[in-house]
């Protein structure tokens, strides 16, 4: 199927956008035209719209589902001149404020590999922001780069990182004259928001670009109540990870090219190519065209009620004893320029107990289950769309049970989990050490040994060991205890953590 090449060039097409389309969908609506025409399937998938599918699953998930999983290479959806496929890319770009962009088919991850690849064709020596996310660290080992880390703002009192500061880009890229990038993370899992202009001006000063990882932040476009975006704070290449918070489906995802020119476009296009499959899915396509088109035509009253339905939520939170909320008070502290509202984070340090048992009672007693969970904070996150205010009443109130709970169990019962430890030296490239010499050993004799796998506690999924790291007896405990905790570890090769790569020295 000729899926990866209709699905990455010529994506920027040639005619133009009148300001009404931004309230069609053409990509979906195509789909649904070809249904609807009850074709002749004789191409993949093997279930033919769903004659051939699993009853059961037909009736779990729905027969529209199968109708309108259609696969690339047809004509009229996005093959042919000027399809509907490059029709609502364009739509997205402008609705984004991006030169062009990309529909992404294997989430954020893809756009983060796919961003370290176009790099490389300049250079393999790049900037980054040591929490990047564990995808970032992938596409590092996949290009060859080599990477000078610099560490983002650490919350002493919290025990979590904030952002990446413009002077500390700055000292990092004086420090890495040969450096064809920066790579940095906006919003953080917790809220913090960087200052990306600052951050930019630093790059550009030095003559390189700046890639955001704006997963977490895709929906800052749409509302005057949220901080800019980095695309218009001068991010060179942007990824936005549309599923998490503005309603595509989960595996969906943009990278957006800034208007600067310090990146090649038709590289860029290549490297999607390389990094996509070659049978994209019409579901999650369509997925971040429907969702474009109600971010650009209702986002804004659509973000105010859930901004409103959280910040209610953030004041009942407040009224639980033991437990308060981040929010715009962080504004001004080092690595936090802005906060982002749609991030429910809350302090638990008051009750005494962990976030870990309190987000475990909040599951046993409620059935509630939390985006992220460290030792004294836990997230909830709300999307454009939803009833804030319904479900942060739900929310609000296991929190409440949970913390009552806690307060007859007489203490902590297990032992609490500490902040991440200090990320150790980068001794060898990511590459070097993830395809050299190695062997396995046991977990508990690691202590001191160059890793050659990346350990990255899901969630929130920033590498606590990245291959080229020499392991520590803190990191390893660490590691443990988030499992215990009911975490888990994306890049072992031993998911129970028995074992672990490591480099032959």
């Amino acid at each position: 199927m000729p899926g990866d090449a209709v699905h990455s060039a010529t994506g920027t097409g040639t005619t133009p956008l009148a300001r009404s389309d931004q309230e069609r969908a053409p990509y979906l609506e195509a789909l649904v035209d070809y249904a609807k025409r009850h074709p002749g399937r004789f191409h993949v998938p093997g279930h033919k719209g769903g004659q051939g599918a699993d009853p059961e699953l037909v009736a779990t998930i729905g027969s529209a589902a199968f109708e309108y999983d259609i696969p690339a290479g047809i004509e009229g959806i996005d093959v042919g001149p000027d399809s509907p496929f490059q029709r609502a890319q364009r739509l997205a770009a402008e609705a984004w404020g991006a030169r062009r962009s990309w529909f992404l088919v294997s989430g954020a991850s893809q756009g983060n590999e796919t961003a370290c690849l176009a790099l490389r064709h300049s250079g393999s020596s790049v900037v980054a922001q040591r929490n990047v996310h564990s995808s970032t660290v992938d596409g590092i080992i996949l290009a060859g780069l080599e990477p000078a880390f610099v560490a983002p703002e650490l919350d002493p009192e919290l025990g979590i990182a904030h952002c990446l500061t413009p002077e500390a880009l700055a000292e990092a890229l004086d420090r890495a004259p040969e450096a064809v990038a920066a790579l940095t993370v906006s919003p953080t899992y917790f809220g913090a928001v960087a200052d990306v202009r600052g951050l930019a001006r630093v790059a550009h000063e030095r003559g390189v670009p700046l890639v955001v990882d704006e997963a977490w932040g895709s929906h800052l476009r749409f509302s005057p109540l949220l901080p800019e975006s980095a695309l218009e704070c001068g991010a060179d290449l942007v990824l936005s990870s549309v599923h998490k918070l503005v309603g595509s489906l989960t595996q969906s995802a943009i990278l957006h090219l800034g208007s600067g020119d310090s990146i090649d476009e038709d590289v860029v296009d290549r490297c999607v190519t390389l990094t996509e499959s070659t049978s994209p899915s019409g579901l999650l396509t369509a997925s971040l065209d429907a969702a474009r088109r109600q971010a650009a035509t209702r986002g804004a009253g659509l973000l105010a009620e859930t901004i409103a339905g959280v910040e209610a939520a953030r004041s009942a939170v407040r009224g639980i004893p033991g437990l308060d909320v981040l929010d715009e008070r962080l504004v001004g502290r080092p690595g936090v320029h802005g906060w982002d509202p749609l991030r429910l984070s809350v302090d638990v340090r008051g009750t005494g107990s962990t976030g870990a048992r309190v987000a475990s009672m909040m599951r046993e007693l409620d059935d509630i289950n939390l985006e992220l969970v460290a030792e004294n904070v836990i997230v909830a996150v709300f999307g454009m769309g939803e009833d804030a205010r319904a479900s942060a009443a739900r929310l609000v109130a296991s929190m409440g049970h949970a913390v009552e709970a806690l307060g007859t169990e007489g203490g902590v019962p297990g032992r609490p989990f500490a902040p991440p430890p200090p990320w150790g030296k980068l001794e060898l490239t990511p590459r070097r050490a993830f395809l050299g010499p190695q062997e396995t050993v046991a977990f508990s004799d690691a202590v001191g040994r160059l890793a050659a796998e990346s350990l990255a506690a899901y969630p929130p999924g920033i590498p606590n060991v990245l291959p080229g790291e020499r392991l520590t007896q803190e990191t390893i405990d660490y590691v443990r205890a988030v499992v215990e905790h009911g975490g888990w570890v994306r890049g072992a090769v031993d998911r129970s953590l028995r074992t672990v790569r490591v480099v032959v020295e």
